[in-house]
């Protein structure tokens, strides 16, 4: 499971389809009615930030230990999301040794992002189709709502055989059926860790739904800039870099939609990009190879 398979080409966003008819437009659906297949989805949504809710009522002060383990997991699933999905496995613009790719996709599942080839096959349609009736998670038809969190369970399955072939293959597929035990785990690991109820709330729920917002700001927020000539709406938010924790990086977005196809988001030294060190240190370690980098930028 070596990311040595070539990666499915992005489309040029040229090459779109037709519109969807107005009646079959989904964020013009009401915010509470899930697509087919979808429900799931849905109510996990509700039930994460329901117990979230719970928890900062009950526990609004965790107390240090549960914080600090609120950090690391945090931290952890971050790297997993912003190294493993985003650079590694949904523009390879690395490879890794096979253990340090399984781990961060465990990583990032155990940060509530899904399955690697669901993930991926949503983010190189986004890449394809940036900020076009046909990208599903734009802000520019659907509004703010709708890029943030609405087309997660609004919007139908995208065709993995399509967008991810290199993903729909050999252990890969082994990903798609941990998800459940994954995210079971996920959520109750604070008592898995001896922490009790404050534990269980703030490193189950409140984390996931934190790192849900966190990566849905991404598709929201840092896509309400000035259009391109392309249409693409990319911009840089600095001030979104530290809520993100080890995702620090992913706020530089209009810089990754310029240059899509390296592992460096930033572009300046001040431009701070957690992901970027972790990367030159797998590399220094001789545990990432063939890392795409910005001419002239060294490690």
């Amino acid at each position: 499971m070596s990311p040595t398979t070539t990666a499915a080409p992005i489309e040029p966003a040229t090459a779109v389809n037709a519109a969807p008819p107005e009646s079959e437009r989904p964020w013009e659906q009401p915010w509470w009615k899930p697509a087919k297949g979808q429900s799931g989805v849905f109510a996990y949504l509700i039930a994460i930030h329901v117990l979230a809710l719970a928890g900062l009522i009950l526990f609004p002060l965790p107390g240090w230990r549960v914080f600090t383990w609120l950090l690391v997991l945090g931290g952890f699933g971050g790297l997993g999301t912003t190294i493993g999905y985003h650079r590694l496995l949904a523009h390879r613009t690395l490879k890794t040794k096979s253990w340090i790719e399984q781990f961060l996709i465990f990583a990032a599942m155990f940060n509530g992002s899904g399955s690697p080839a669901s993930w991926v096959a949503y983010h190189r349609l986004h890449h394809s189709r940036t900020d076009t009736e046909d990208d599903i998670s734009s802000p520019t038809h659907g509004g703010f709502w709708w890029a943030h969190l609405r087309w997660l369970y609004q919007s139908e399955a995208v065709d993995g055989t399509r967008w991810c072939p290199d993903l729909m293959q050999g252990g890969y597929r082994i990903w798609y059926y941990a998800q459940p035990p994954i995210l079971l785990l996920s959520l109750f690991c604070g008592f898995l860790l001896g922490l009790g109820w404050a534990g269980f709330f703030w490193l189950g729920a409140v984390r996931l739904v934190y790192a849900l917002h966190g990566q849905c700001l991404v598709n929201s927020l840092t896509h309400l800039g000035e259009a391109r000539t392309n249409g693409d709406r990319s911009q840089n938010v600095w001030w979104l870099g530290p809520l993100q924790l080890t995702a620090w990086g992913e706020n530089w977005h209009g810089n990754h939609h310029t240059a899509a196809g390296l592992a460096k988001f930033s572009r300046h030294w001040w431009q701070v990009d957690i992901g970027w060190y972790v990367i030159c240190g797998l590399e220094a370690l001789g545990l990432a190879s063939g890392v795409k980098r910005p001419h002239g930028a060294g490690r």
